[in-house]
């Protein structure tokens, strides 16, 4: 039995009342245990100046599945500065920021670890493509990794629901799409408007009808959200709403939230979905309606998809949009495709601007978001990597959240008509360190149903990032002087140490098996896999995690989350 004394640090834990607190954090054999002052320990590190946290939990980033993979291959560019045989260890002054863009699997390990952050999950797992993610994600080295898997547009719950099959078939549909798929959640893209795409509908509104199934994404919505509640899911039903990126969709965000009917939702890269029409351009920010909604209704959680400056791509389940997107592509190439009936994907470089004025409004709106939100625990900190940004610009996000003086320099910088005229400009709050805590860990934990992560109590994963304390919390943020995962340290002073595997968090609701004689029917007449094929066993799991532990998240079937 080994020990380690985390000594005289400033203990950051919001999850439990001492936070802020001078004490020690004490590690036995993985987990965070209760030490006396006295009682000797294996090894003690002094963390005197230091803020110690739990590690970071990026709830919603694209880090394993075929879009990500995909995106890799349209930007070979931006993979050649990773190639060297220090990249692993050039943090961050060697590389070209571009390069954190895609980074493969390997790199996408360590950076996270770099920066104190020990889980991610991927945000949305095809069902055909569910083993490739979980191969891609178990060659992430460090992390904690699970997925939420995709419904929503796939021919067989439309069908249903136009066939008016029973509500509790299609639950358990839903029941054995986690378990066959071994998801942590469920993901809805679009709903229903990635298969009314390909029958060349090229919108689809929450109360409009697909020209095809007849169903509207409000019925979709629905559907699957009481599903979850019954079969006792932790996480909400993920919601990439309808018409992202369109002037004026903060309707379709509001009638998403009334879809719900009180029913819990987390919707994902929110400031997507917080535009108006109002000024002269037509574009304008609707955080403030976003917000006040957010505020009125507790059943709702949200991360917020920040878009950072600079070269990224777009790479998305949501092919309607894509398309549209594709003329502003930067550089000029891009893939769209379509996957078994059961979603599709389109991937589109973008270079966001300061001096462009919808890109300078997207960052307003996103940081309006943030600092506007009354309850930290339903706000997690994201930028939809790599949709709005690469996940390594977290530190410098956060120093916009916690500095207002830096926050104003950076406004200074952006469109002049933005700068003169967002609500940006008049938000004095600034995030606590706390505040940051329950976003990136605390808050991420809690929606996941991770009942040993996000916090330092004993009995705790010992998931530990130790920060120098600095002025400029951006680069304290960047550079941690120790992180743990399980106990093991994996990074000092932004070197990488060790390079465990990490574990695969899992749901497994139950379901009523009758189900799946209806599943092998349909999947006998249309599917190019066999139905016996299809799902994922334990066994199989491990070998696509490089024999990672699974760690099954608990249902509690008829509560939800």
């Amino acid at each position: 039995m080994s020990s380690l004394r985390l000594a005289g640090g400033r203990v950051i834990d919001p999850a439990n009342p001492d936070s802020g607190a001078l004490r020690d954090v004490c590690v036995r054999d993985g987990r965070i245990v209760a030490m006396a002052a006295d009682a000797p320990a294996d090894a003690t590190i002094d963390c005197g100046g230091c803020l110690v946290m739990a590690g970071g939990i990026d709830l919603h980033t694209h880090i394993g599945g075929g879009k990500v993979n995909l995106a890799r291959l349209l930007l070979p560019e931006l993979q050649r500065d990773c190639c060297h045989p220090d990249a692993a260890q050039a943090w961050p002054a060697r590389l070209d920021p571009a390069a954190h863009v895609t980074p493969g699997t390997l790199l996408t390990g360590y950076r996270y670890a770099q920066m104190g952050y020990t889980s991610a999950f991927e945000p949305a797992m095809v069902p055909a493509n569910a083993r490739h993610a979980h191969m891609e994600m178990g060659d992430v080295p460090i992390l904690d990794h699970g997925a939420y898997v995709m419904l929503g547009s796939d021919e067989l719950l439309l069908r249903w629901m136009a066939e008016g099959k029973p509500f509790e078939q299609i639950r358990d549909y839903v029941g054995w799409t986690l378990n066959a798929t071994r998801a942590l959640g469920l993901k809805v893209v679009n709903p229903g408007g990635i298969s009314a795409f390909k029958f060349n509908q090229r919108k689809l509104d929450v109360d409009e009808e697909h020209v095809h199934w007849r169903t509207t994404p409000r019925q979709i919505l629905h559907t699957l959200a009481r599903s979850l509640v019954e079969l006792g899911v932790p996480h909400p039903l993920h919601i990439h709403g309808s018409n992202l990126g369109v002037a004026g969709n903060i309707e379709s965000t509001l009638a998403t939230i009334d879809a719900l009917e009180g029913l819990p939702g987390h919707l994902t890269h929110i400031q997507f979905h917080a535009y108006g029409k109002e000024g002269p351009k037509k574009f304008s920010s609707a955080a403030l309606q976003l917000v006040e909604a957010v505020n009125a209704n507790p059943n709702i959680s949200i991360d917020v998809g920040q878009i950072m400056f600079g070269q990224t791509v777009t790479a998305s389940g949501d092919t309607m949009r894509q398309l549209a997107n594709a003329d502003h592509a930067s550089p000029r190439k891009w893939i769209g495709a379509d996957i078994e009936c059961d979603a599709g994907c389109g991937v589109v470089p973008f270079r966001y601007k300061e001096q462009s004025y919808v890109n300078a409004l997207q960052w307003a709106i996103g940081l309006e978001i943030f600092l506007l939100v009354q309850d930290p625990w339903r706000v997690v900190l994201t930028t939809d990597h790599p949709n709005g940004g690469p996940f390594t610009s977290y530190p410098h996000l956060i120093r916009l959240l916690m500095d207002r003086e830096f926050r104003n320099e950076q406004l200074a910088r952006i469109h002049p008509e933005v700068a003169e005229h967002c609500a940006l400009k008049d938000i004095t709050r600034e995030l606590s360190l706390d505040e940051i805590a329950i976003m990136t860990r605390a808050g991420p934990a809690r929606l996941l149903g991770l009942a040993d992560r996000g916090h330092l109590a004993a009995g705790a994963a010992a998931d530990i990032a130790v920060y120098r304390q600095a002025a400029d919390v951006e680069s304290m943020f960047t550079t941690p002087e120790h992180v743990f995962k399980d106990g093991v340290e994996v990074a000092r002073r932004g070197r990488i140490t060790a390079s465990p595997v990490g574990a695969t968090h899992v749901v497994e609701p139950d379901y009523d098996r009758t189900v799946e004689k209806h599943l092998k029917a349909h999947h006998d007449t249309h599917g190019s896999v066999r139905f016996e094929h299809l799902a994922i066993s334990r066994d199989e799991l491990g070998e696509c995690s490089r024999c990672g532990q699974v760690h099954v998240v608990p249902c509690t079937a008829g509560e939800g989350a």
